[in-house]
């Protein structure tokens, strides 16, 4: 069985014990002689041995593994809570005031390892090396799982950019050639005022919602809004310190706070000016804040099911005539 089979186990056998369970509490059958009875001791069986052993013998990364069955096991603690019937409860009365306590104690470990790898980065952005670079580095040192590393970069990216975005300097990024895409119909301008009325709106809307909805509700938007708001923040930043770079072998596409793109230039079938608007499409990537993408490529190869890429930037006759001659070079 693959490393990928066995990652997933864990969440594949609590989503089937989440089903399994549901029906037993919800249902009529001889397995509970007919809805009189729906003990929780195999519930309890099932939560604290069967599913930490799982994820114990198929993750290899003990840390991850202790982390997923502390987590598994407080969801599986929160559906006992609705479906168990409350007659047939006696330890689970005590595991739903304990959930808290393990829910806070994982978010403060969480909280504790993207604190160290923040600290981390930081230091390493005081050196003249690619930022991604210094941004990829302390995350692999805590996550070998390729999704979430991915994820945990954008995620990561997105506060550095926020909050450390004075110690970046396009310069250092890799590449001989760098091309921008800030200023391209006025992207950034257009992200100030949306970051502007967004600052705006998140305290007015929390006091209609307080007073006309529920104080819960204004919270949980509010904070989903503020989220939102610091996004925006690092995407505005980053805009004009994170480049598109040209090597001599490779087209880098940085936009944002977007994961990067690395397209050889062997793989690049042609480059062409573009004016039109483009529609999602499963086989289209578009790097493009404002108005129509204005440079087409097309791929020989897809890269990641995509086999065109169109790009938005300030000069693109600049990066046309840069991207032909190191495809020409690259070709001869």
């Amino acid at each position: 069985m693959s490393n990928i089979t066995l990652n997933r186990l864990p969440l594949l056998f609590l989503l089937s014990l989440v089903a399994t369970y549901a029906w037993f509490y919800s249902s009529s059958s001889f397995l509970n002689e007919y809805g009189s009875y729906k003990p929780e001791w195999p519930l309890l069986l099932d939560t604290f041995i069967t599913l930490p052993l799982i994820c114990y013998v198929c993750l290899a990364d003990k840390k991850q593994a202790t982390i997923k069955a502390i987590t598994y096991c407080a969801l599986i603690i929160l559906f006992g809570a609705y479906f168990i019937p409350t007659q047939q409860k006696f330890i689970w009365h005590y595991l739903e005031q304990a959930r808290y306590l393990v829910l806070a104690l994982v978010l403060f470990i969480e909280l504790v390892v993207v604190a160290s790898v923040i600290a981390a980065i930081k230091t390493n952005l005081n050196t003249h090396a690619d930022p991604d670079e210094s941004l990829i580095t302390p995350l692999k040192r805590w996550l070998t799982s390729a999704p979430v590393l991915n994820l945990m970069q954008f995620d990561m990216r997105m506060w550095v950019f926020c909050l450390f975005a004075h110690k970046i300097k396009g310069e250092n990024y890799i590449g001989e050639q760098h091309f921008w895409y800030a200023n391209k119909d006025d992207a950034k301008g257009n992200a100030l005022g949306f970051i502007f009325l967004m600052a705006l709106e998140i305290p007015i809307a929390h006091l209609v919602l307080h007073f006309v909805w529920s104080p819960l509700a204004a919270n949980v938007i509010s904070l989903l809004s503020i989220f939102g708001l610091v996004l925006f923040i690092g995407e505005y930043r980053a805009m004009s310190r994170r480049p598109i770079s040209l090597t001599q072998t490779h087209l880098i596409v940085r936009y944002g706070i977007y994961n990067p793109l690395h397209i050889a230039l062997d793989n690049i079938e042609s480059v062409s000016p573009h004016h039109e608007f483009v529609p999602r499409s499963n086989e289209v990537n578009r790097y493009n804040f404002s108005g129509v993408p204005n440079i087409e490529i097309k791929l020989r190869s897809p890269i990641g099911g995509k086999s065109k890429i169109y790009l938005g930037v300030d000069s693109p006759s600049m990066l046309l005539n840069s991207l032909n001659k190191a495809s020409d070079k690259t070709t001869n």
